[in-house]
């Protein structure tokens, strides 16, 4: 199977760490020589509730049962997608009320560019240093990491950048300006958090230049952060809020909501201003749903903070320079790139799931599913120190 896997699926790494997985529950990963792993990474935050979350896995075999691709996206009414993006609104602030939801999180992040652009009848998109969005086109483009950009330019164009956290470069926004696209907590950068009533301000220039405020939340999103949304944090309602990962505990889906006038300017002129065929799938749909129902229904959105200073106080060690993040979305930092992959490698060889950070080398992500126990997370930071003590020695 490892010799199929390098020779026929395409690779994104010149080294995987190409663990060949049998079947996972709950926290932990099973590779085919029966071995568990304990999961500290979700998917990268994708699995919200799990590994076959049993909740996830009834919806998804009912529906499948019933009906799966019938139609392409808006034409039929499809339960699962129409029951979704009402229960979704029912927990989202005003205006924030219609979602079009698509296959993933970059497609949401395209979805939205078009429609801050379709709005404003404006062509600039300011986005921030060192932020992820995604790897489709418009996505790769609100990037500035030359190094990953200059293999496929041309890219779109109109695209301008400013420093998350500084307020000194809101004087960018202006009339030119379609939409600022932010993440309410910088991922790749390195779970760089805003400070201050940075996003506030970000909410006050974007009014007073008449441009659109676009947060991503596909990291963030869906209760890691002890709120269902992170942007709830700090005093911010986005104009288009883009979502994606941990909203169907593992399956593929993304979305972007804005409110119902905004969303209605894609439906004319042109007609089908934006399409997708497998968006809104009924399978996909009825697992967001049951993600949903399950993540608001109980205390697990509130336990992530204490989960949180589990964390915090368990992983103390002269190599940990710092913890960056909230909740369940932190990055242990240490002091170079060396020392973060040795913890990343070695935790890996004694069954722990760790994994990097796309643009700061010096991290350590750990976003393990939310439903987690205390007893997990110790026995994971319980392996990440004494990693961190052979390494010191």
């Amino acid at each position: 199977m490892k010799e199929d896997f390098f020779r026929y699926q395409a690779q994104t790494t010149p080294h995987p760490l190409a663990l060949e997985i049998s079947h996972a529950s709950g926290s932990y990963i099973y590779d085919t020589d029966g071995r568990a792993h304990l999961d500290f990474v979700a998917g990268v935050s994708a699995c919200s509730l799990g590994h076959c979350h049993p909740a996830v896995v009834k919806a998804i075999q009912e529906q499948a049962a019933r009906y799966m691709h019938v139609m392409v996206y808006g034409e039929y009414i499809q339960a699962p997608a129409v029951e979704y993006s009402k229960k979704l609104a029912s927990m989202l602030p005003e205006p924030l009320e219609s979602t079009y939801l698509v296959n993933s999180g970059t497609e949401a992040m395209e979805g939205a560019i078009k429609l801050a652009r379709r709005a404003t009848g404006r062509t600039g998109i300011i986005s921030a240093r060192n932020a992820y969005h995604g790897n489709t086109m418009g996505s790769l483009s609100l990037m500035d990491y030359e190094e990953r950009l200059a293999p496929f330019r041309p890219l779109v164009p109109g695209v301008s950048h400013i420093s998350f956290n500084n307020p000194k470069d809101l004087d960018q926004i202006d009339e030119n300006t379609a939409a600022v696209v932010l993440e309410t907590i910088q991922g790749g950068a390195g779970f760089i958090m805003p400070e201050g009533d940075y996003l506030r301000k970000v909410r006050e220039r974007c009014d007073e230049a008449g441009a659109l405020l676009v947060l991503d939340e596909i990291q963030p999103g869906f209760g890691r952060t002890g709120k269902l949304f992170a942007f709830e944090h700090y005093d911010c309602i986005p104009d288009i809020l883009v979502l994606g990962k941990g909203m169907a505990s593992g399956m593929p889906v993304g979305a972007f909501t804005a409110s119902h006038e905004l969303m209605q300017l894609l439906s004319d002129k042109p007609k089908l201003g934006h399409i997708t065929t497998f968006g809104g799938n009924p399978v996909i749909a009825a697992a967001a749903l049951a993600t949903l129902n399950e993540i608001t229904s109980g205390q697990l959105i509130e336990q992530t903070l204490e989960k949180e200073q589990v964390f915090r106080n368990k992983l103390q060690h002269k190599l940990i320079t710092e913890i960056r993040g909230k909740g369940l979305m932190l990055a242990l930092m240490v002091k170079d790139p060396e020392t973060a992959n040795r913890i990343v490698l070695e935790c890996a060889s004694r069954g722990l799931v760790l994994f990097w950070l796309l643009f700061e080398p010096r991290a350590v992500r750990i976003s393990p599913p939310l439903p987690i126990s205390i007893e997990e997370i110790e026995e994971g930071c319980d392996i990440i120190l004494e990693v961190l003590t052979e390494i010191e020695q």
